[in-house]
């Protein structure tokens, strides 16, 4: 029961922390500033996800050329500044780890 009761409290907080900023500025109303601002969001959001599980091998950072996922991580990013193509990236990346991973073990 205590579980589910800061599900639901987390859910109201996160609810009304979005509401607020609907009615302060309004709906559609975002400064020009704030919105060039939030077009960074998501890219800033999945790096923050997505590097460490990239970097850390076992608690320590390991920028070696036997992690594997830091060698498909820095072929993904190179097909996706060439490319700029999500799921082309995606696929490169997913790719390059299953037969990066099949070759180091």
């Amino acid at each position: 029961m205590h579980i589910w009761l800061m599900i639901i409290l987390m859910g109201i907080v996160t609810y009304a922390i979005r509401l607020s900023m609907i009615l302060f500025l309004g709906p559609g109303k975002v400064p020009p500033l704030v919105r060039r601002g939030l077009k960074y969001v998501p890219v800033a959001v999945l790096s923050a996800l997505i590097l460490p599980a990239i970097v850390l091998s076992g608690g320590q950072v390991d920028l070696s050329w036997g992690n594997a996922r830091w060698l498909a991580g820095i072929i993904a990013a190179a097909v996706a500044w060439r490319t700029r193509n999500v799921l082309l990236t995606i696929g490169t990346g997913m790719a390059a780890l299953w037969i990066l991973q099949a070759a180091f073990t």
